[in-house]
């Protein structure tokens, strides 16, 4: 028998954040509902209660993205549709996200199109690559007119309108734990992860009734104090994705790979969702001056953030 080498690998997240809608199982049709239940029976829920986060299964699902670009053939787009989901337990309600790694992926190979320089994007990945995949989705797409995607991410930030859905008592911070065998948490570049131990997780959770009334009296608000800002138009973006869903969903917003680049410090105090709502309280209050320094501060707090994508 050959000598096997064994690698033990530590993957973390990309600092990417997500936006995610968990549907009720009940609002699945056959035969996707049986999947989710018999997946859900046989490895159980990846969140057993609220306030736990699914950053186990983020980082499941970062490793198997890279094993398919470390394959002896790499695959820039996913062959096949994901069979997986992020699952949620409230209230003895099984919630699903599906990952739909596919779809995702297309959308991210779109976003690389835009703004990636010609040359880069050829040598990621080559012309004859896109056309196959642009015409693989247009196939899809003429038999699924009516599908989206359960996850947006967002690389390097938290777009400030991302926050319209929740408030601060939404909020849920996980600092990284200790390990089966006692080990303490290691402190990258953020919040870390303990050896063996629970990685750090900064999440906001709230039910979808709630997320979608914050973000049409935001939206009101804004379009008749500032109609043509970036806040506004973000809120209705947000707010035509929230309503693709089922009623009885939860939303949540994850910061991800995030967590490692803020630092624990930076995710005690971060209290982003909280005050948004501050500032749309000013607004209507008719305290504009107000309302524009908090949303100043925090638009330069996220771009500070988005400014390290740039660092060596």
């Amino acid at each position: 028998m050959q000598d096997v080498t064994v690698v033990r690998t530590s993957v973390q997240p990309p600092y990417a954040a997500h936006l995610r809608v968990y549907e009720p199982l009940a609002a699945y049709p056959e035969p996707d509902r049986a999947r989710w239940q018999a997946w859900a029976a046989e490895h159980g829920p990846d969140a057993a209660e609220p306030a736990q986060p699914v950053a186990a299964a983020v980082l499941e699902e970062q490793r198997e993205a890279l094993a398919g670009l470390a394959a002896r053939t790499p695959r820039a787009l996913p062959e096949r549709e994901s069979g997986r989901a992020y699952l949620r337990l409230v209230d003895g309600v099984l919630y699903v996200c599906p990952w739909a790694t596919r779809l995702r992926s297309w959308q991210a190979l779109e976003e690389l199109r835009a703004g990636a320089p010609v040359a880069l994007l050829d040598t990621a990945l080559p012309p004859v690559a896109r056309a196959a995949a642009e015409a693989d989705r247009e196939r899809w797409r003429a038999e699924h007119p009516d599908a989206r995607p359960w996850i947006l991410t967002s690389r390097w930030e938290v777009p400030v309108h991302w926050f319209l859905p929740f408030g601060d008592e939404d909020r849920c911070f996980v600092p990284g734990g200790e390990g089966p065998g006692g080990e303490g948490p290691v402190d990258g570049p953020g919040g870390g992860e303990g050896r063996g131990g629970r990685p750090a997780a900064l999440f906001y959770l709230v039910p979808m009734a709630q997320a979608r009334r914050r973000v049409a009296r935001a939206f009101r608000a804004l379009r008749e104090a500032a109609p043509d800002g970036d806040l506004v138009r973000g809120a209705e973006r947000v707010g035509r994705w929230l309503e693709e869903f089922h009623p009885r969903s939860l939303v949540e917003l994850d910061y991800g790979g995030l967590v490692h680049l803020l630092g624990p410090e930076r995710l005690l105090a971060d209290r982003s969702a909280g005050e948004l709502e501050e500032g749309l309280r000013a607004l209507r209050a008719g305290d504009t001056a107000e309302a524009l320094r908090v949303h100043g501060e925090l638009t330069v707090r996220w771009r500070r953030v988005l400014a390290l994508r740039h660092a060596n």
